[in-house]
């Protein structure tokens, strides 16, 4: 009998852990071998990972490393609205702001998440059936692929929320993207269409995902092909406005939304993997991650730190002030509490008070 390298066994409830068969070049199930799905399943919430659910990331992706039977991993999550959005806000809210002893041991299981895809023995791919935002894009990034649906967006949103993209953005997104649309991304915190994404050389692949008329249609909300607009700007992936937004609203309500195609070009990338050799394609892997692991591993303490003081000031502040605020405005102001630090005003409830938006008449 094999002996087994799992850490422990486990049965997953905030996640979906799922084998499927292998497919060959002729489309027929492959006897004994498997893609091993990992699939985030908290759609309510946009598929944001809980505490609990991080926990069994890790189990899951380790499970798949150690599974001889398994070939590519699958990392994607329920529905076609979201992937991941990052950290559960309303856990972050309600129980880590203030906290920063706890969030410091939070991180060190979002860290250990990170990690875990990093050193997967076998090849992970990122399923972007949705918004990929946040640690969700963090997560996705340490991925080794990434196929998106067309209606997707990624980004970052820490700063405008009481954080910083210190969870892999700032070390990852430059390799990706270059320096300074890494630092437009990480600051500014504007999300780009799944075609900027492609174009800026982040993601492998996009497909459409709107069906019209039982026909796939290029997204609809944003310009697909490159076009020089009256500034002489390429504006490639970027969303629509005036009367072409409009229109392009009125074919998303005509339309439906179909994984199908998204789905079958995981699994032909899947089975392209499936022709090569196994130790020599971990191997490859391993290398290539290094670029990856090199500033993750200098970075990832020192940052898990940094973050849990924050949740004494501006984390306890932003996440606060998104989980409590109306609908419409989940922002702390921004200009107010600049002027009040401005003045000499120390962090403390009256501050956090006088800047949220639940509070502001």
């Amino acid at each position: 009998m094999l002996a087994s390298h799992n850490l422990v066994k486990h049965n997953y409830q905030h996640i979906i852990y799922e084998l499927r068969p292998c497919k060959d070049k002729n489309g027929h199930e492959v006897k004994g071998l498997f893609n091993a799905w990992i699939i985030l399943n908290n759609p309510s919430q946009y598929n944001s990972y809980t505490t609990d659910a991080v926990k069994e990331v890790i189990l899951a992706m380790r499970d798949s490393s150690n599974d001889r039977s398994v070939v590519a991993v699958v990392f994607t999550g329920v529905g076609d609205k979201a992937f991941c959005t990052g950290g559960n806000t309303k856990e972050y809210a309600e129980y880590y702001s203030g906290n920063p002893q706890e969030y410091k041991q939070y991180m060190r299981l979002f860290n250990d998440m990170v990690s875990s895809v990093l050193m997967h023995d076998k090849p992970v791919i990122c399923r972007v059936n949705g918004l990929r935002i946040g640690g969700g894009q963090e997560i996705g990034m340490a991925c080794d692929f990434s196929i998106a649906q067309d209606l997707a967006r990624f980004g970052q949103a820490g700063p405008k929320h009481g954080s910083a993209p210190i969870g892999g953005a700032t070390d990852f997104l430059p390799l990706y993207v270059g320096i300074e649309n890494a630092m437009f991304s990480c600051t500014v915190c504007e999300p780009w269409s799944a075609h900027e994404a492609l174009r800026f050389g982040m993601i492998t692949e996009v497909v459409p995902a709107l069906k019209v008329n039982g026909e796939y249609v290029a997204n609809p909300m944003v310009i697909v092909d490159k076009w020089v607009n009256e500034k002489g700007q390429i504006v490639y992936g970027k969303s629509k406005t005036g009367a072409e937004l409009a229109k392009g609203k009125e074919i998303m309500k005509s339309g439906v939304v179909d994984l199908t195609l998204l789905d079958e070009t995981i699994d032909n990338y899947c089975t392209k993997l499936l022709y090569t050799m196994p130790n020599c394609l971990s191997k490859t892997l391993n290398t290539l991650r290094i670029h990856k692991l090199n500033l993750w591993d200098v970075n990832k303490e020192s940052h898990r730190d940094w973050l849990a003081l924050n949740m004494m000031t501006e984390g306890k502040a932003g996440f606060r002030a998104f989980n409590d605020g109306p609908k419409d405005n989940r922002e702390v102001d921004f200009i107010r509490l600049r002027q009040m630090l401005a003045e000499g005003h120390e962090w403390n409830d009256e501050l956090i008070k006088a800047v949220s938006p639940q509070h502001i008449v």
